[in-house]
């Protein structure tokens, strides 16, 4: 990792975003729970609550949910009736994340629904239309989620799929990790699907050489 992305983000954070007392009580927490350290980082939630906002959400829908700290960027970012659904395969990360949103007032805004996602995708069928898709779980489910979130997603929606170029990884076919090759899945579903107009974004910084695709939900 260069130590110029750490700099940089180093800099917007204090330039940019300022002090956020609640998001490091939310990843100061997920860190004292030794929860693995692989939240988006700060600048990456505030461009998660940016998007929220430019399309106006109001609804939802979030795949790895951790210790909670994308899911507050996301819950900060809609108005007072909005609502997060929030899929968390591990019952302890997610009593830690439903602690944290609690005491940053956002807990009454958010679903956490415990358990294998692809066990409990069915859910979703009883669920208004989301908005917002972030797909950030198990990168080899990727398509799934996707699929999963398109059934559910309105027209002007946003879905966006975490760390898919997994350090440049992401250009090989021929990759044996199987992280790579989900990451690959979707982004190929996702160009062949005239559901959606779509991009991917590379990015550096202190989570190192990664980047998101952010697909827009076609009438």
């Amino acid at each position: 990792m260069d130590q110029r992305w750490q700099d940089v983000d180093a800099y917007i954070q204090s330039s940019v975003l300022g002090e956020d007392s609640e998001g490091e009580r939310v990843l100061g927490a997920q860190q004292s729970a030794e929860l693995p350290d692989i939240a988006v980082s700060r600048p990456q939630g505030r461009l998660l609550s940016v998007l929220a906002r430019s399309i106006g959400a109001e609804r939802v829908v979030e795949f790895g949910t951790l210790g909670g700290y994308s899911t507050l960027c996301l819950a900060r970012a809609l108005p007072p009736h909005g609502r997060v659904v929030t899929f968390e395969l591990d019952e302890r990360h997610a009593s830690v994340a439903r602690a944290s949103l609690d005491a940053a007032g956002v807990g009454h805004q958010v679903t956490i629904r415990v358990g294998p996602a692809l066990e409990r995708i069915e859910t979703l069928a009883h669920d208004e239309p989301f908005d917002l898709a972030f797909i950030d779980a198990d990168k080899p489910s990727n398509v799934h989620y996707y699929e999963a979130a398109m059934t559910r997603m309105r027209p002007g929606g946003l879905v966006i799929v975490d760390n898919v170029v997994r350090d440049g990884e992401v250009a090989d076919p021929n990759s044996a990790d199987e992280r790579v090759q989900g990451s690959r899945a979707v982004i190929d579903r996702v160009g062949a699907d005239p559901r959606v107009e779509a991009t991917v974004i590379q990015t550096v910084g202190s989570k190192g050489y990664d980047g998101m695709l952010i697909a827009t939900v076609l009438d």
